[in-house]
């Protein structure tokens, strides 16, 4: 199915939106493909279903996904062959003052990092910020899952990288 992605992301600096967490899944995810401006993802959600993700292009906050449910088995044998680190995370679902948050906790390669993210109707939305997130890494490539994917981790336990790049020891902006 094509969907419009519009999003904003955001580090997060506490614990506290665990107490309204509705929902909760484990996911594990690589990329079978990439170009400068497309991706193609593969999802496990629970080790359960699974979906085959084509994503193009970036303008400002926006970009177009297609996504499909695939078999379960076939999955985790696209699995086996994606470039890069397969990432693996979990993800909540919290809704804070009407706005629905998905909180990915990674584990795997980037334990202890915690990204928020919120999907909006449109680039104009400015939804309340629970005080529960820290600086905000719209547009930063380095917090892509993408990126995360393909680049070396450093992590700085537990909500934050240290730094992305070998050799550097500040964290990143």
């Amino acid at each position: 199915m094509k969907t419009v992605e519009i999003e904003r992301k955001f580090l997060v600096r506490s614990d506290a939106w665990r107490s309204s967490a509705t929902s909760m899944h484990m996911l594990r995810q690589g990329y079978l493909a990439r170009g400068a401006a497309s991706s193609l993802r593969i999802r496990l959600i629970d080790d359960r279903t699974a979906r085959l993700a084509v994503k193009f292009g970036k303008r400002g906050l926006t970009r177009e996904e297609f996504e499909y449910d695939i078999p379960l088995a076939e999955a985790k044998e696209l699995l086996l062959h994606v470039r890069g680190t397969v990432l693996e995370k979990t993800r909540y679902e919290v809704v804070d003052q009407g706005n629905v948050w998905e909180i990915d906790v990674f584990g795997g390669a980037y334990q202890g990092l915690t990204i928020a993210e919120i999907e909006m109707r449109s680039e104009k939305d400015r939804p309340s910020l629970p005080s529960w997130l820290g600086r905000e890494v719209t547009g930063d490539k380095r917090y892509s899952n993408r990126a995360l994917a393909f680049q070396r981790p450093a992590i700085s336990p537990p909500y934050g990288l240290s730094n992305l790049q070998p050799g550097s020891s500040r964290h990143p902006g």
